[in-house]
């Protein structure tokens, strides 16, 4: 059979040179809430690299959606930052995507500037702080602010939004029975929670059709756990997203509060993350020093673990579906557009080598990426930034190394 991987691909209004994106993993590589020139060079050496497109990590809509201070708060101050980086991205031959959304109750004061909010009042383990719902007032209001970040992104130069629908974020948070306990018209059944998402995405897509910009959502197959969103409900919500019209839904599952690994796979090292994060974060860098392996439920990795369940989706959808997880070599991303999937996300072959696309094409099906998925880089991504254990630019402590030894 014929090689789809570098043909080109339409993705609603856009052409993508070849079926490639780099996914929105976190890069934890901006400064005050806003672009740096070392995001602008990571992203310009995928694009050089030979990826169809590039997506920014994690924009947030508004100012209380900021879990940390080096995500991007999408807002007009920043543009003339972003649109250099776009602009140097488009050089390369590549599509510029930035991720928009709200991380909901997985914030602080500090970075929110306000109360952290989310679906319902509760109290956040994983941040850890209190947290109070949202009203309807506000509802409305943030589904206005999603509407806002598509023009904003737009006049930054970027080519698609992926709105951040997965992983326990403010709209899974919506989505999830585990996170929404609402007596409203936002909660209790599925059509209820699905209500903001609807929202958010009705603004998103009229703001998307002015511009000719593709719109692509990520969306959780499952959250990992047995309160959480299962399969076949998540289906269900996945054809109200196809119905709204997006151009794509990215497959992908787990919750950063409640179950991480079940989105990235693999045996994090927690003594490594404890030793990157500040001194400011004692209580956590303890506990999780102490007690991180029992805290954090560890994955196998294996390529392509998430393909199963993605193929559940593919039979029930007409749509274009990007599949992203455990992604590899050459041969793993061949059977997945083999199984009917029209683009593949990557972040960590792509961390350990910008270049990888372009050796994939000079290579042959045993190409594969350098990356051993012992998830060094993800260990430091919210302290410090994503970057490799392999060609990490900085000294790495012998007790990183034994630790990492141990994983492998």
């Amino acid at each position: 059979m014929e090689s789809k991987l570098f043909t080109p691909f339409q993705l609603g209004p856009l052409t993508l040179r070849n079926r490639t994106i780099r996914s929105a993993a976190f890069e934890s590589m901006g400064k005050d809430f806003g672009p740096t020139e070392q995001l602008k060079n990571y992203h310009v050496s995928v694009a050089r690299g030979g990826i169809g497109m590039t997506t920014l990590a994690y924009a947030a809509v508004n100012r209380s959606g900021l879990s940390f201070n080096k995500q991007i708060w999408l807002r007009p101050e920043i543009v003339p930052e972003l649109k250099d980086i776009t602009d140097a991205i488009h050089a390369e031959g590549a599509a510029a995507g930035i991720q928009i959304g709200h991380c909901g109750n997985m914030t602080h004061w500090s970075t929110a500037g306000c109360f952290p909010v989310g679906a319902s009042t509760g109290f956040n383990l994983y941040s850890p702080t209190f947290v109070r719902g949202m009203r309807r007032s506000e509802c409305e209001s943030f589904a206005k602010d999603f509407g806002k970040a598509v023009r904003t992104a737009h006049e930054s130069g970027f080519d698609s939004v992926e709105v951040h629908a997965g992983h326990g974020y403010l709209i899974s948070q919506f989505l999830s029975p585990y996170t929404n306990h609402r007596r409203d018209e936002y909660g209790g059944s599925l059509d209820n929670r699905m209500r903001f998402m609807r929202m958010c995405l009705t603004e998103v897509l009229e703001e998307a059709a002015k511009y000719k910009m593709a719109v692509v959502v990520k969306h959780n197959m499952e959250d990992g756990f047995k309160r959480g969103i299962q399969i076949p409900e998540s289906i269900e919500i996945a054809k109200e997203i196809e119905r709204l019209g997006v151009n794509g839904i990215v497959l992908s599952s787990g919750f950063v509060s409640k179950a991480p690994m079940a989105v990235m796979r693999g045996k994090i090292p927690t003594k490594t993350m404890s030793y990157y994060m500040p001194w400011s974060s004692w209580p956590q860098k303890i506990v999780l020093n102490f007690f991180g392996d029992l805290m954090i439920r560890q994955y196998d990795f294996e390529e392509c673990y998430f393909l199963e369940n993605a193929l559940k989706f593919r039979k029930e959808l007409k749509l274009p579906l990007i599949y992203v997880g455990g992604l590899v070599s050459r041969e793993g991303i061949e059977k997945v557009l083999n199984s009917g999937f029209e683009l593949v996300q990557m972040a960590r072959a792509l961390v350990n080598d910008p270049a990888f696309v372009n050796k994939l094409k000079a290579g042959d099906m045993t190409t594969r990426s350098g990356c051993d998925h012992r998830d060094y880089c993800m260990a430091r991504m919210y302290s410090v930034d994503m970057q490799c254990c392999h060609n990490c630019k900085e000294h790495i402590p012998d007790k990183i190394w034994k630790e990492l030894a141990k994983i492998k």
